[in-house]
């Protein structure tokens, strides 16, 4: 006699963390992008332990890269390559804080959405993300910043409020593939809470797909981050944030371009870098 489909325990991830890891460590790529990633992370760090000053004095100003200062000098006759590793602490503070809390509250919302379809999922949740989603990125981000202030708490929010409901689309659409399961049925039948179903049974099954959207989104953070910097809207005066600094060196591109060429690569590497992890975690997590 076969057993009922209650007794029947749900699937969990397909593939293993170690099974993922060992997949994802034998792609050059992926090892080369983990590695910027890190760079840039113990970058402020390593300015710190020197006591480097990012904000003082070393030379005269616009002062071409060589031996004497090896990125060259700005306007201000600051170091170039010290602002250059300095500025990685600010952009790496509010964009992976603005994602994290764009995942969290849209993993939630995404859930609901999904789980509850009719009015709360289809009629209220999902246009409220249409109407979100109906303005352009940095002009929706833009006017939250604009309501919020220029403080790191503000962008943190800007962001992830304009960010939240395209997390919670992704999860929903992950939860609405599961719902057809059995395992979701047997949870029904056996009784189980709404919020044990969403949160011991769906969450867990759709973990996948909420990495790589995480991963992704922290992509287009970074670039966001730096782009209210640039538009005076997030970091202010004197720090080294990349985007207020290529916002402040910009005139001077034609006679000191280092100081607007480095910064700007350093924002293309770190965006670049991660949207290569999260490609390879889409690949790997069959997502």
């Amino acid at each position: 006699m076969t057993a009922p489909a209650t007794s029947q325990s749900p699937p969990r991830l397909v593939s293993p963390v170690p099974t993922v890891i060992a997949r994802l460590v034998r792609r050059p790529t992926f090892i080369l992008s983990v590695a910027v990633l890190i760079f840039w992370l113990i970058a402020p760090l390593a300015v710190a332990v020197k006591g480097l000053d990012p904000y003082s004095q070393v030379g005269a100003a616009i002062q071409p890269p060589g031996a004497g200062t090896l990125l060259g000098t700005d306007h201000l006759g600051r170091s170039v390559a010290i602002r250059l590793l300095a500025g990685a602490a600010p952009i790496l503070t509010v964009a992976p804080a603005a994602t994290a809390l764009a995942t969290i509250a849209g993993t939630v919302l995404g859930l609901t959405a999904g789980y509850h379809r009719g009015r709360i999922g289809d009629d209220i949740l999902m246009r409220s993300f249409d109407i979100i989603n109906a303005l352009p990125g940095i002009v929706a981000v833009l006017l939250v910043a604009t309501v919020f202030g220029h403080s790191p708490m503000a962008l943190v929010l800007s962001i992830a409020i304009f960010f939240a409901p395209i997390v919670a689309r992704t999860v929903r659409s992950a939860v609405l593939v599961e719902m057809g399961k059995q395992y979701v049925e047997a949870a029904r039948t056996q009784g189980e809470s709404t919020h044990r179903i969403l949160f011991a049974e769906l969450l867990p099954n759709v973990t996948p797909a909420i990495v790589v959207e995480a991963t992704t989104r922290l992509g287009y953070a970074i670039f966001v981050s730096a782009g209210l910097s640039f538009l005076n809207l997030g970091a202010q005066p004197p720090s080294p944030d990349w985007g207020l600094v290529v916002s402040q060196n910009r005139i001077f591109i034609q006679t000191a371009w280092w100081s607007v060429a480095f910064p700007a690569l350093a924002i293309i590497s770190l965006v670049v870098a991660i949207n290569l992890i999260a490609d390879h975690l889409a690949e790997v997590l069959g997502r």
